[in-house]
Parts: C-alpha cells; sequence; structure tokens
C-alpha cells in the first residue's frame, strides 16, 4: 500500500452531491489533509485561498468556509478518498485545470516553489485528473506566475519613507498623525500604502495601523449585533485570516478581550505566529530562517474610520515565550500605549 492510496485509490464514493466549484474546494480541501491531520486544516485560511479563484467570483468568503467546512465534515465522516472521488466525479471538464490548480496553490510553500516531499502527491493528483505532464507544467507555472505578479504589485505599492525630519507621520487622508516611533540609527522604517503603515527596526519592533473608511451602513450591522460580536467578526474572523493564516499557515488565535471601556469599545487578539515574525535570522547554511513571535492586534472605530493597530514580541536568540496570559498583557499594554500617541482627526 502507498501513501496516498487512501485518497486515490479509495472504492467508495461519497454519496454527497458536489457541484463543479464545490469540487474545486474538495480537491483543495483533499490536498490540504493528504499530508496532515484534519484538526490542522483552518476552514477560514483555505477559503481565503479559495476566494482568490475566478470561479468563486460570485460566492463571499464566509459562503466558501462555510462550503470547506463541509467538505471537511464528509472527510470525518467516510474518509478522504471518497470525497476526492466525488470530486473527480463532478469535476466539469471546464474545470479540471482549475482543480489541479487548487492542488498547487495548496502545495505552494513560502518560496514558491513545490516542496520535494509534496511532489509525488502532485503527480499522482495529475494522473487522477487525467493531464498530460505539459499541461500540468503550464499550471504549475501559471499558478507561481500569478502569485509572483501578485508579490511584484504589493512591493510597487509600498512606499518606504526614509526622510524623518518631521518626526510625525500624518495619514495621506488627514485621519490622523502620530508621533514616529523608530530611531533611523536603529534600522528605523516607515512602510506606507493605500489604508497601512508600519514602523520596524533591527531590533525586532513593529507597530503598524491598518485603517478603512467605516462606511455609514455598517452602522445597521453593528447596532444588530452590537459592538462586541461586530469587531469580533472583522478582526478573528475576516483579517487574522486574510492578513496573518494566509501568510503564516501554523499560526493560530491564542487570546481574545473586549475591552469595554477602552477607546468606547475595543477589540484584542493574540496570534501565535511560528516562523512568522518579520526579522529574520541567518542559520548556518546560509539560508535566512523568520523568528517566532506572537503578534497582538487591536481594533475599534474613532471618527469615521476603523483602526487595527498590532504589535509584536519575536523570540530573538534562543529567546522563550512567557506564558500566554502574560504575552497578551504586555503586547497589548504596548498597543495601548502607541494609540495613545495617536491624534487622530
Amino acid at each position: 500500500m502507498t501513501k496516498y492510496d487512501k485518497v486515490f485509490n479509495s472504492p467508495k464514493t461519497s454519496e454527497e452531491s458536489l457541484s463543479p466549484e464545490e469540487a474545486v474546494a474538495a480537491i483543495a480541501t483533499v490536498t490540504a489533509i493528504a499530508d496532515s491531520s484534519i484538526e490542522d486544516v483552518d476552514a477560514e485560511s483555505l477559503a481565503g485561498i479559495l476566494w482568490e479563484f475566478e470561479v468563486f467570483e460570485e460566492y463571499s468568503e464566509d459562503e466558501i468556509a462555510e462550503i470547506v467546512d463541509r467538505l471537511i465534515g464528509i472527510i470525518e465522516e467516510e474518509g478522504i478518498g471518497p470525497l476526492f472521488n466525488a470530486a473527480k466525479v463532478s469535476l466539469s471538464d471546464e474545470l479540471v485545470l482549475d482543480g489541479f490548480a487548487a492542488g498547487v496553490i495548496v502545495l505552494l510553500d513560502e518560496e514558491l516553489a513545490i516542496p520535494k516531499s509534496k511532489q509525488a502527491y502532485l503527480k499522482k493528483l495529475q494522473t487522477a485528473l487525467e493531464l498530460e505532464d505539459e499541461e500540468a507544467e503550464e499550471i504549475i507555472k501559471e499558478v507561481i506566475a500569478a502569485f509572483e505578479e501578485e508579490d511584484a504589485d504589493d512591493e510597487d505599492e509600498t512606499v518606504v519613507i526614509e526622510d524623518f525630519s518631521d518626526q510625525t507621520y500624518q495619514s495621506p487622508l488627514g485621519n490622523f498623525t502620530v508621533p514616529i516611533p523608530v530611531d533611523p540609527q536603529q534600522g528605523g522604517r516607515i512602510q506606507s500604502q493605500e489604508g497601512v503603515v508600519g514602523f520596524s527596526d533591527d531590533i525586532g519592533t513593529l507597530l503598524r495601523i491598518d485603517y478603512y473608511p467605516f462606511p455609514l451602513e455598517q452602522l445597521e450591522e453593528l447596532e444588530a449585533v452590537g459592538q462586541e460580536e461586530y469587531l469580533q467578526t472583522i478582526l478573528v474572523d475576516k483579517y487574522v485570516p486574510q492578513a496573518i493564516f494566509a501568510n503564516v499557515p501554523d499560526a493560530s488565535v491564542e487570546y481574545t478581550e473586549y475591552l469595554e471601556d477602552t477607546l468606547r469599545g475595543a477589540y484584542y487578539v493574540l496570534i501565535d505566529m511560528p516562523k512568522g515574525s518579520t526579522i529574520s535570522k541567518q542559520e548556518n547554511n546560509g539560508t535566512a530562517m523568520r523568528l517566532d513571535a506572537y503578534r497582538g492586534l487591536l481594533t475599534f472605530i474613532s471618527g469615521e474610520f476603523l483602526y487595527i493597530v498590532s504589535s509584536q514580541h519575536s523570540f530573538i536568540n534562543g529567546e522563550t515565550p512567557d506564558s500566554v496570559e502574560e504575552e497578551a498583557e504586555d503586547i497589548k499594554e504596548s498597543i495601548l500605549e502607541f494609540v495613545e500617541t495617536i491624534e487622530f482627526n
């Protein structure tokens, strides 16, 4: 019996019916679980990946997450092979290539390559979907090229500010000003793009402000569900999966807290980010390895904007973290101290 027989050589097919789009999502889900356990798969993170597919343009991210949850449930009840067989049967001719691309995206590492340990699986997926080598190679190249283009666009949009002479940063939209909290002599950097500014340096500092105009129509939703649930949804269900889980797959929410009396209501989370720090250390083989870190995020509404302010604690030179509660409290205090320096207009 080979490693992936349970996926590709199962005699059973799930009795659950799948749409062609759900079949694409099923291949991504099967791929994510093939070399790990169900508990290791985050439905929201996977939904964020699938949301980039044109075939899901009519779906909200929440709807995709519900689909992934359902697919994981099928695997729990019937097994991974029956779901793959159902996906293969349900996949329309027009979406076979999308199904393979979904598998490719799940397998890509941080260097935008297929790890050697995953290449055997990808070859079996190609064979199961009856794709020629040329077709498979073309899809892999297209997926990688799309990610490289996206990364390049992000870099083009980011402006690195090197002039610290004013000692104060003002948002391009004029909604806030803040004293610059980093020192150029310690490698201080200011990176700004639409809706976000980050302050960092070579000694581990990261202070970041994300800001979004708060549309009046959102007031109805806020009033309907209450401020705590509204801010929790924004931060935990939307921002964290897209901004953190999509880039640090092993990250996890370790602590949450609603601060009713802070900033007229604020929601705070602590994220454990293995190998997710913004700073790296040099390994003996010459490669750069990102450090482990905890990231705290605080969201609140001020004036006509919603803000998410974040800070991180990177573990340098073998430093070990304190308890989750202590880390959560320390980072929360550093964020609140930073927020006190911000002048909202």
